[in-house]
């Protein structure tokens, strides 16, 4: 494929560019790139170098997102690009975020053709960071849109809000990962600022997007009482609706810290049950229901087994004994 400019950047004296597509604005001179690794400076105008290349292609049950109460039970092509604009420490997938992977071209009429193909529902712009990837995800999720198909983002929020208004009125569904309800954990541990991500979180509900939230747990790092306290009482002021997934750490990439204990994940839940109507429990098992219960009557909506999935109290989005309308997309 030809060099495709990139949108959302500032051209400066000396060829130098400024990148204006995420809160980082990458001052990016000739032949260098920003932070993210492919928003690239070639003789002074910026390029979406990795348009449509993925580190990552597979099927995968849309509640590993995880997303719960969106299409439940369905199954979605996952991708992603190669690079990402936080430096988290503790990273999940840094062989695929913090260093150069091999990657595969997929034009966006391609991906379309093979979701179509694999049977999903849509795609699922996840494993690394999509809204770096922002010129290919907006001309696939416009296909998709066009085709039938969901699009789906799992993302860490951390654009600007121009490019996020432009892009989620074709995004379906997200599952942000808000890392810390402290600013100083976002600056010092992920190199970023925790405003910019609860705006995006904000604004993607405002232009109605189905949110889903993902807190990972880390010991001694996000995870004492105040701070659960305080990230549980910011999501409920968003809508006492909002999924919440508590997830827990393991040891990864250069943090070596033991992983998140039972009785820590167990606080949290109970303190997020205490006002958010969808609490779950990722990465254990043992600790709360699995799966989806009305919020109204308390009858079973859908049942879960790992990813074995059974909406069994449904009809559309009312629950089937009491009437009462959820937020389910089915």
């Amino acid at each position: 494929m030809e060099m495709l400019e990139a949108k959302y950047y500032e051209k400066l004296s000396d060829e130098r560019v400024k990148c204006r597509l995420c809160p980082a604005e990458c001052l990016i001179r000739p032949s260098k790139q920003g932070i993210c690794m492919i928003r690239s400076n070639i003789d002074g105008v910026l390029y979406a170098a990795e348009y449509g290349h993925t580190v990552a292609v597979n099927i995968d049950p849309i509640e590993k997102k995880p997303l719960y109460h969106f299409k439940p039970g369905s199954e979605i092509l996952s991708i992603g690009p190669n690079g990402c604009n936080f430096a988290c420490v503790f990273c999940q997938n840094w062989s695929i975020s913090q260093v150069k992977s091999q990657s595969r071209y997929i034009s966006p009429s391609d991906l379309v053709k093979l979701a179509r193909a694999e049977g999903s529902v849509g795609v699922a712009f996840t494993y690394t960071e999509p809204l770096i990837w922002f010129e290919y995800v907006y001309d696939a999720s416009r296909l998709l849109r066009d085709s039938g198909l969901v699009s789906v983002i799992v993302s860490n929020g951390y654009i600007n809000e121009q490019p996020a208004r432009e892009l989620f009125p074709y995004i379906d569904a997200a599952n942000f990962d808000l890392k810390s309800i402290r600013p100083d954990f976002y600056r010092k541990i992920c190199k970023g600022k925790l405003e910019d991500v609860q705006r995006t979180i904000r604004v993607a509900g405002e232009i109605g997007v189905h949110v889903e939230l993902t807190n990972l747990l880390i010991p001694g790092m996000n995870d004492t009482d105040e701070e659960i306290s305080e990230l549980v009482d910011w999501v409920s002021a968003l809508d006492s609706s909002t999924v919440l997934h508590l997830s827990r750490y393991f040891p990864n990439y250069n943090l070596d810290t033991p992983a998140t204990t039972p009785e820590r994940l167990i606080f949290a839940y109970n303190t997020a049950k205490k006002k958010l109507k969808y609490v779950y429990a990722g990465n254990i098992t043992g600790i709360g229901k699995p799966g989806t219960a009305c919020a109204a009557c308390g009858a079973d909506l859908i049942l879960r087994d790992g990813y074995n999935v059974s909406p069994v109290g449904l009809d559309g989005r009312r629950c089937v004994g009491c009437g009462h309308e959820s937020d389910i997309v089915i």
